[in-house]
């Protein structure tokens, strides 16, 4: 068998894809992925072949640099969930479907290439979900992020179906919202069919492109983590296959980090690709745990690791940390509630401290509460003794040994 993967050029998309792969490569099969060229070398890494497939302007290997659009997102997760999801609402329309008529062409010419037995998708990759569906091929779609990220019912393309328990919008502000995502899906729509019109006359249009899938819906995701009123809403064939976790081991410079010599309790800390330019938050974060007898290690991303202040001796700090490696000797993972995030934690059985700033953070952060997996904070307002509270909350939950500060 031959497997086709398209990926966007993100690190962060390609990685539970890269699992799926690697699996199908174990098998004995061809696996060739295509994506952009920023990813070339880690699939090559990976042992696949790759093809040259551009579906977006942008593109990271892990760290996303500084450009308009990142620094209006950035200002906008400061003023909170409705200005950040408004401002994720608004790009979409611009950005989510990049010259979808390009994409379709280039995706038919290399399946005409390469005749897949099967293909998988990223969900998020809307232009080659357009691209799929104008070729009739059969595909199979990856749902990377909370499965929310395919809406069912009545949700709404990027608004949460659900709430953490300390993070409550204004109901006129959170109706305000969901007018506007109705007018974006409507436009989005709108360009989704006329590109389908451009490379495909004959097929029918869509009534929400954002609902379009394969024939086989996969989710990055336990069951067990899913909230059971949305499972009778599910796709007719869809499975569960996560946590999508890529086997990293410890270099050799952070076997400190496995040895656990001090017998503390050891907190991992990241904020993911984007949001680690949110330098305050991070340092809260370590105000924080030098209020609790713990030892961190801390990926800064793109903030500078001066801005987190006095670093004890017994802390990692580095601007990027190989995350599923370092959570396997870890006790509690504070995070932004990405699903990479969740689903690794979850892998490593580690306890969580979410503080979710947009898109799908929120329900992961709701389902996480829901099961008594984690706490969720607003990282805006938290401070950092509430923080130090609801980590040291969290590792008596994990039963961890410790020397527990004094309130």
């Amino acid at each position: 068998m031959s497997l086709l993967v398209i990926s966007p050029d993100f690190a962060s998309h390609y990685g539970p894809l890269a699992v799926i792969a690697c699996e199908a490569r174990e098998a004995g099969h061809r696996v060739i992925v295509a994506t952009g060229p920023n990813l070339r070398p880690r699939v090559e890494a990976d042992g696949f072949e790759w093809r040259l497939l551009r579906l977006g302007a942008g593109a990271n290997t892990g760290v996303a640099q500084r450009d308009p659009g990142l620094d209006r997102f950035i200002a906008a997760t400061a003023a909170g969930p409705i200005a950040t999801i408004r401002c994720q609402a608004l790009d979409r329309e611009r950005d989510l479907l990049w010259q979808p008529e390009d994409v379709a062409v280039e995706v038919a010419r290399l399946c005409d290439e390469l005749e897949p037995e099967r293909v998988i998708i990223d969900h998020v990759s809307f232009a080659s979900t357009l691209a799929m569906y104008a070729t009739g091929r059969p595909f199979d779609t990856l749902v990377p992020g909370h499965p929310s990220q395919l809406p069912v019912g009545s949700e709404r393309y990027g608004v949460p179906h659900v709430w953490p328990s300390r993070i409550h919008p204004d109901p006129d502000d959170l109706a305000d919202l969901e007018q506007l995502v109705d007018r974006v899906t409507g436009v989005f729509t709108e360009r989704w069919n006329a590109a389908l019109a451009a490379v495909a006359p004959d097929r029918p249009r869509v009534e929400d492109a954002f609902r379009v899938h394969g024939d086989v819906v996969l989710y990055n995701s336990v069951p067990e983590l899913h909230a059971p009123a949305r499972t009778p809403l599910l796709p007719d064939r869809h499975r569960f296959v996560g946590p999508l976790v890529r086997r990293e081991e410890l270099p050799d410079e952070l076997s400190s980090w496995s040895a656990r010599s001090e017998g503390r309790p050891q907190v991992y800390v990241a904020l993911g690709t984007f949001l680690s330019h949110r330098a305050d938050v991070l340092a809260r974060i370590a105000d924080a745990l030098r209020q609790l007898d713990v030892r961190a290690a801390i990926a800064t991303g793109a903030a500078s690791a001066d801005a987190l202040g006095p670093i004890p001796d017994s802390w990692v700090v580095a601007p990027e940390l190989p995350q599923v490696a370092m959570l396997r000797h870890a006790d509690l993972a504070v995070h932004h509630g990405g699903n990479n995030s969740v689903q690794e934690s979850l892998a490593a059985g580690v306890r969580q401290v979410v503080l979710p700033f947009s898109t799908d953070q929120f329900s992961n952060a709701a389902d996480l509460e829901r099961i008594g997996a984690a706490a969720a904070l607003p990282p805006n307002d938290a401070t950092a003794a509430e923080l130090a509270q609801a980590i040291a909350a969290q590792l008596d939950c994990a039963h961890v040994t410790w020397r527990r500060p004094s309130a």
